[in-house]
């Protein structure tokens, strides 16, 4: 009995440290994300001081090409907007990977609870003593 208890408990020890891994690799691409809605933000920010006399350019590869101000306000607002999105859908995954991580913990404390009382079940075992000696193939 201790032993499938043990067995159960090794292979739900590892779906918990999957969904481990899956929390800090989402974690991890909502920070570059944000990172990259700051950073976006700033350029929004900039582009809206200018005006029409000004000249922007967009790096294309190793080249500056000269790009009309309101499709580079157009672009950073469409970047903004699909980053926010990711933003989003990483928040809604990590919510679940959380909620799937506390039922995991749930489960792995049960199954220690038990492995524990099937531990416990085999040590204080009644067997029968004959002048201070178990017998081992009662037990």
């Amino acid at each position: 009995m201790a032993e499938s208890i043990q067995k159960k408990l090794k292979a739900e020890l590892e779906k918990y440290t999957q969904i481990q891994k899956d929390v800090s690799m989402s974690v991890s691409a909502r920070q570059k994300l944000e990172t990259q809605a700051a950073e976006n933000n700033i350029v929004k920010e900039e582009l809206d001081l200018l005006d029409s006399s000004n000249t922007v350019f967009k790096l294309i590869g190793p080249v500056l090409v000269k790009q009309d101000l309101d499709e580079a306000k157009a672009t950073v607002a469409k970047r903004l907007e699909y980053i926010n999105g990711e933003i989003q859908r990483y928040e809604t995954l990590l919510k679940d990977l959380e909620k799937k991580s506390e039922h995991q913990r749930e489960v792995l404390t049960s199954l220690q609870q038990d492995f524990q009382k099937a531990q416990g079940l085999i040590a204080g075992k009644d067997c029968p003593v004959f002048s201070s000696v178990q017998l081992p193939s009662l037990c």
